[in-house]
């Protein structure tokens, strides 16, 4: 009598994951050369998401969220329009770049320059929390300067720079001299006379920021 012969299930493979396509992980174009996010190598790698490169720390969406409000509360806001969110801003042909949180004058960001694309027209202040971008090539090495006069050389009036790293503010105006870098823990002017304190805000907050 011959035995009964079970038939074994085979278990389904898993499914293969899509390659992540390099151009998705563009932050900005610079001089006609893309800057990718930091750490877009492993997500190429397999080692992370583009979701952990993409999102912002929980330092960096707090002090966005303090800038907005700070321009909410103090700003005049039929006089200027605020964003956030990495602003796409289209200088030119070869120049698509991006702030954390800006200021527009709406008389200049008027509504007929608002629409699906990148906005065209300078912010009058441009704000970057820390460095988003993969500047390990010996080319952009220079990323933070050559960034802020192109926004300034663009129009704007202030870009300020934050670096949490070392607790530092940069500000760079296009009427002035020279660039300022100074601790975050000073009263700092945004706009019209209306100042910021990040030091003093995350002291507020029970928040302890440790120097990397």
């Amino acid at each position: 009598m011959e035995k009964a012969t079970s038939k074994r299930r085979r278990t389904p493979a898993a499914p293969k994951k899509q390659p992540v396509a390099l151009e998705s992980l563009v932050y900005e174009v610079m001089d006609g050369r893309p800057l990718y996010y930091r750490g877009y190598e492993d997500v190429l790698a397999g080692r992370k998401s583009p979701e952990e490169i993409m999102g912002s720390s929980s330092l960096q969406w707090v002090l966005v969220s303090y800038f907005m409000r700070v321009m909410l509360r103090q700003l005049d806001e039929k006089k200027y329009w605020f964003a956030s969110n990495e602003a796409g801003v289209h200088l030119d042909h070869r120049n698509n770049l991006s702030h954390d949180v800006a200021i527009y004058e709406r008389a200049v960001l008027t509504p007929d320059k608002i629409n699906t694309h990148y906005v065209s027209v300078p912010a009058k202040v441009a704000i970057e929390i820390d460095v988003k971008a993969d500047i390990s090539k010996v080319a952009d090495f220079n990323y933070i300067n050559r960034k802020t006069k192109k926004l300034l050389d663009f129009g704007s009036e202030k870009v300020i720079w934050v670096f949490s790293s070392s607790q530092q503010v940069m500000i760079a105006e296009r009427t002035a001299d020279a660039w300022l870098t100074m601790d975050w823990h000073r009263d700092l002017e945004l706009l019209d006379g209306q100042r910021f304190n990040i030091g003093q805000y995350l002291s507020d907050e029970g928040i302890t920021v440790t120097e990397e």
